[in-house]
């Protein structure tokens, strides 16, 4: 058995890659301590900010999350985030395991402009996140306005 094989996952990840459903993030975490299958933990509408309220220091995680961006007024898309999160008290067995179940990981959650590797949540700041966004985003005509 495969670590994405529940199908919630998918239609979870759908949801989040359609513009027109609220949801707008999912997480994804292990269905226990001695698993190494996911399921998805939990959804919501509230983004990046939302998403980090339910992350735990003994758990590790993998978030997706759409964000709407534009470098200017005329230019409107949308881009989207891997949240890799590894608790700074997960089990040293957990973590010799991640890098590999990772890449299980995005061959579901394949489409993301940006991997954030965070294991506290200030280091999912959203702000310095959009940053990162516009940096990965190549062209940027709004240059005068931005601090990068």
């Amino acid at each position: 058995m495969g670590i994405c094989d529940d199908p919630e996952i998918l239609k979870a990840y759908d949801e989040v890659c359609d513009d027109k459903n609220e949801v707008n993030w999912i997480l994804l975490t292990f269905a226990d301590n001695k698993s190494n299958a996911l399921k998805v933990g939990h959804k919501g509408n509230g983004g990046i900010n939302e998403l980090k309220q339910h992350l735990k220091e003994d758990e590790a995680a993998f978030g997706y999350v759409r964000v709407p961006m534009s470098n200017d007024e005329l230019s409107q898309r949308t881009k989207f985030v891997l949240i890799s999160w590894i608790g700074q008290q997960l089990s040293y067995m957990r973590r010799a395991r991640l890098s590999v179940q990772k890449s299980d990981v995005t061959k579901v959650l394949r489409y993301f402009s940006i991997e954030v590797p965070a294991s506290e949540p200030a280091e999912l700041d959203v702000d310095d996140i959009l940053v990162q966004l516009k940096k990965a985003g190549g062209a940027n005509y709004d240059r005068q306005a931005s601090n990068y």
